[in-house]
């Protein structure tokens, strides 16, 4: 019990500490493939909270093959919006945006 909770308290400690950081620039967040992802699972968005903003779940790569990768809160910021993480097609191949805040 202790080592979960310790485990935990860093988890959020360490999360809690990226949230403050500041985004990726769109190019150091970039990632080609020649494989197109699978359709988006559908996920039903949690309730609204006050403060944050719902990142849906999305198709991350591995380097070898494409994992899921759940929804999430993200911190809202004022005065701006948050384009989720996507996958856009750029003639045969896919091209990886991580979500990001724009104003």
């Amino acid at each position: 019990m202790f080592t979960f909770h310790r485990f935990f308290m860093l988890s959020v400690c360490l999360a809690s500490g990226a949230a403050g950081m500041p985004s990726l620039s769109l190019a150091d967040s970039q990632i080609i493939n020649d494989v197109a992802p699978p359709a988006p699972r559908v996920e039903i968005a949690p309730p609204v909270r006050d403060g944050f903003v719902w990142s849906p779940g999305f198709w991350a790569w591995s380097g070898h093959s494409y994992y899921w990768t759940p929804g999430s809160w993200e911190v809202q910021r004022r005065g701006a919006h948050y384009v989720p993480n996507q996958w856009q097609q750029t003639g045969t191949q896919w091209l990886f945006v991580r979500g990001h805040w724009e104003r």
